[in-house]
């Protein structure tokens, strides 16, 4: 079985300009907890661009859960402001992080975009 959270970084530090990213600026660690211990994930954003360390640097932002929780956050199973809620995942510092995070996971199995709907139901029409 592939490692999603790996996956997830590996895609966001190789991904070149991140659109969505564009206004940002700042850091986020990432602390995400285990059977073995701590993961540490670091990334900072600046327009556009993202860097991804696994030093434990000072940040903005310090986003705390379980690896299974964030596995299935960066699967699209479960969403980072769902989980804040019902308390699995805890922030500290800009909360916007947890808002931009949303927007950077993967889309929940299944899902498809509202305009490719909207062709769907144009084609039948």
């Amino acid at each position: 079985m592939s490692d999603p959270i790996g996956a997830f970084f590996d895609r966001l530090a190789g991904g070149g300009y991140e659109r969505l990213l564009r206004k940002t600026r700042g850091t986020v660690r990432f602390e995400l907890t285990g059977d073995d211990g701590v993961d540490l994930w670091h990334l900072t954003i600046a327009d556009g661009r993202v860097a991804v360390s696994r030093e434990p640097l000072d940040a903005d932002a310090l986003i705390c859960t379980d690896r299974a929780t964030f596995a299935r956050i960066t699967r699209g199973e479960a969403k980072p402001l769902a989980a804040w809620l019902r308390n699995d995942l805890t922030i500290d510092g800009q909360f916007g992080f947890v808002v931009l995070l949303e927007r950077l996971v993967a889309a929940p199995p299944g899902a498809r975009h509202p305009r490719a709907m909207a062709g769907d139901r144009q084609e039948s029409a």
